[in-house]
């Protein structure tokens, strides 16, 4: 996949929300007269961390260019219940227009970044980093990757282009951890990650002795962690998967693994709760 900027994920995400609302043809939006401005504010209900005003932003300013908007807080801010996120000055349908794709994706990515941040916190002091996963919303993966990093969180690979990550299937059609890590060294370009899954400690042995720098602990409890984390001795970096919530993350963090990732940041995304208000001017 060749490099694209975040600016292209913006503009491609919400020229596909727009298209799905059929925002060029609001029927609703069309019992306002066409040159009227309009004033709006978007509060929030509930206390959320601020992410996806580049996002809200587009979708308001390609339906009214000359749009104003004015935030109170700036991305990655805590805001509380009841505060007011920004001011936003323009044309009447265009705001009608614009509202519910640009505040489906401020309450999405605010979500995902709240949520990130919940898990960074409930792990602060210890050395785990809180990962993100593929387990993204279609179409949504920069978006949501992106929130992940303004909660405090960190990117794993993108997609199938840009790392390696060797689960039970792929060593079992290899032919075994071994041989799968010198196929996997042989052929991966300098500088993309290479990553394996293993399942029990001898598993992590056969690793470690085939030089794997990037080892996936997948369902271990937490006393084999501990094992884990004593037995590779700092040769490899450790990380920690499977149905950790925010209530156990403290505990497998205490471990003294190095990376824990949470599939749940983007996958289980509860909306924060937005409200706007519009007055004609």
């Amino acid at each position: 996949m060749p490099h694209t900027t975040l600016a292209h994920h913006i503009r491609a995400n919400v020229a596909a929300a727009l298209a799905e609302d059929g925002c060029d043809h609001d029927l609703t939006a069309q019992l306002i007269p066409e040159s009227k401005q309009a004033h709006a504010t978007v509060i929030t209900r509930e206390a959320a961390v601020l992410c996806g005003t580049l996002w809200f932003e587009e979708c308001f300013l390609t339906l009214d260019q000359n749009c104003k908007i004015i935030w109170k807080l700036k991305e990655g801010d805590l805001a509380a219940a009841g505060q007011t996120l920004c001011e936003i000055n323009g044309n009447a349908r265009a705001l009608l227009s614009a509202e519910r794709p640009a505040l489906n994706f401020l309450q999405t990515l605010s979500a995902v970044a709240t949520q990130t941040r919940h898990y960074v916190e409930a792990t602060r002091g210890t050395q785990a980093k809180i990962m993100d996963t593929r387990k993204t919303l279609p179409g949504l993966r920069m978006a949501l990757k992106h929130a992940v990093k303004v909660g405090g969180g960190h990117n794993q690979r993108i997609g199938l282009f840009d790392g390696v990550l060797i689960k039970e299937n792929h060593i079992a059609a290899a032919g075994g951890i071994g041989k799968v890590l010198e196929h996997a060294f042989r052929i991966t370009p300098p500088g993309v990650s290479i990553q394996i899954e293993v399942e029990t400690l001898a598993e992590l042995d056969e690793a470690l002795l085939a030089g794997a720098q990037l080892i996936l602990l997948d369902n271990f409890s937490l006393e084999d962690m501990r094992l884990a984390v004593k037995h590779a001795a700092k040769r490899a970096e450790l990380e920690a998967s499977g149905g950790i919530t925010l209530e156990d993350v403290r505990l497998v963090a205490a471990t003294g693994v190095d990376r824990i990732s949470i599939g749940a940041l983007t996958k289980d995304v509860k909306a924060v709760d937005l409200s706007m208000r519009l007055s004609l001017s």
